[in-house]
C-alpha cells in the first residue's frame, strides 16, 4: 500500500480531496456521450460521492477503496436510497476485482498515489482487463505542471502516463486541466481517456 494513511485520513476527516460533489470532468465526459449507460468500476471511490452520481445517471457502479471507513459510510450512505450500486474494500493491485467486465473504469487521483513505474503499470494492466472492447478508462492524474507546492496531489509527468499506459491501452484523449477548478490556485492535472487496443503498441520503424 502505497500510503498506510488512507484509512487514518478518514477516520481523522483529513481529506481534502473527498468534497462531496461529482467530479466536474467525470460529469462533462458522461453528459458528452462519450460512454453509454452500462457497469462502471470507481477505483479509489472514497465515501462514493461519484458512485452515487453515476447511479443516478443510470450506470450501474462498483465503488472500491482501500480505507475500510471510506466504504463503511459509502454503505451507510447508500442505505435506502435504491440506487444500483454497491462498495467493496478492495486493494486494487493485489486483489481480484468482480461483477465486470465494464463500459467504464474511472479514477480521480488514484493511478497517480503510486510512485513504482512497475506499480502504475500493473495498474494499467489491471484496468485492461476489466474493460469490455470499446470501453473507456478516465483517468484524472496529478501533473508536473504548475508552480511549486508542498502538499496535494502526487505530480506525474506525461511519459509517466505514457509509458504505464500504452504498452496495454490505446490513449485516446491526454490533455490538461485542473483539480478543483474553482479553487484560487487549483492544482494542475491530466485528463487521459484509454481504452482496450484494436492492435499493439507498434514501435516506430525506418523505411529506407
Amino acid at each position: 500500500m502505497p500510503h498506510p494513511d488512507w484509512n487514518e485520513s478518514y477516520v481523522t476527516g483529513d481529506t481534502p480531496w473527498d468534497t462531496g460533489e461529482p467530479d466536474e470532468h467525470l460529469v462533462e465526459f458522461v453528459r458528452s456521450g462519450a460512454t453509454p449507460a452500462g457497469r462502471v468500476l470507481d477505483i479509489g471511490c472514497g465515501t462514493g460521492t461519484n458512485v452515487f452520481w453515476l447511479a443516478r445517471q443510470g450506470f450501474a457502479v462498483l465503488g472500491i477503496d482501500i480505507a475500510s471507513t471510506a466504504i463503511e459510510k459509502a454503505r451507510a450512505e447508500a442505505d435506502g436510497k435504491g440506487l444500483d450500486c454497491r462498495f467493496e474494500k478492495l486493494d486494487f493491485l493485489n486483489d481480484p476485482v468482480g461483477d465486470g467486465p465494464f463500459d467504464l473504469v474511472f479514477d480521480r487521483g488514484c493511478f497517480h498515489v503510486f510512485d513504482d513505474a512497475g506499480d502504475r503499470e500493473r495498474f494499467a494492466e489491471h484496468v485492461a482487463a476489466l474493460l469490455k472492447p470499446g470501453g473507456r478508462w478516465l483517468s484524472l492524474i496529478g501533473s508536473t505542471e504548475g508552480p511549486d507546492r508542498d502538499s496535494g496531489p502526487p505530480r506525474r509527468s506525461a511519459r509517466d502516463v505514457m509509458n504505464a499506459i500504452e504498452p496495454v491501452l490505446e490513449i485516446r484523449e491526454f490533455r490538461s486541466i485542473h483539480f478543483h477548478a474553482d479553487l484560487p490556485k487549483p492544482p494542475a492535472a491530466w485528463l487521459c481517456v484509454s481504452r482496450p487496443r484494436d492492435f499493439p503498441a507498434v514501435p516506430s520503424t525506418q523505411r529506407d
